[in-house]
């Protein structure tokens, strides 16, 4: 499973075929200007901050920071590969699928 993969330095950029095969791994994500792009519903704005610390943690732990935006019942994620020259790479990915794992055991 790509959840359980772990991000490494220098990742390629990935082409239009992978790309499109690998979105069938993270369901609800899409491409939106060359980075990999998903929005959560939280119930509040507590529910909200601490999804917001939880990806915190995990993008910390795989070096991979998304821009992420937050609202009072919204938190939207945006990944790209900044040193594969902000296009997508597996990291993105990884991330993705981590991130959803995050949701699914959010309260």
């Amino acid at each position: 499973m790509i959840a359980q993969q772990d991000c490494i330095d220098g990742a390629p950029a990935l082409d239009a075929a992978a790309i499109a095969d690998l979105l069938l791994e993270v369901p609800g994500w899409r491409v939106v200007d060359a980075a990999l792009v998903r929005r959560y519903k939280l119930k509040n704005w507590q529910a909200s901050l601490a999804f917001v610390n939880a990806i915190s943690l995990m993008v910390e732990q795989q070096n991979h920071h998304p821009l992420l935006t937050m609202t009072y019942t919204y938190c939207e994620l945006a990944f790209t590969t900044h040193s594969a020259g902000n296009v997508l790479s597996l990291n993105d990915f990884i991330c993705a699928a981590r991130a959803d794992a995050v949701y699914r055991a959010a309260p």
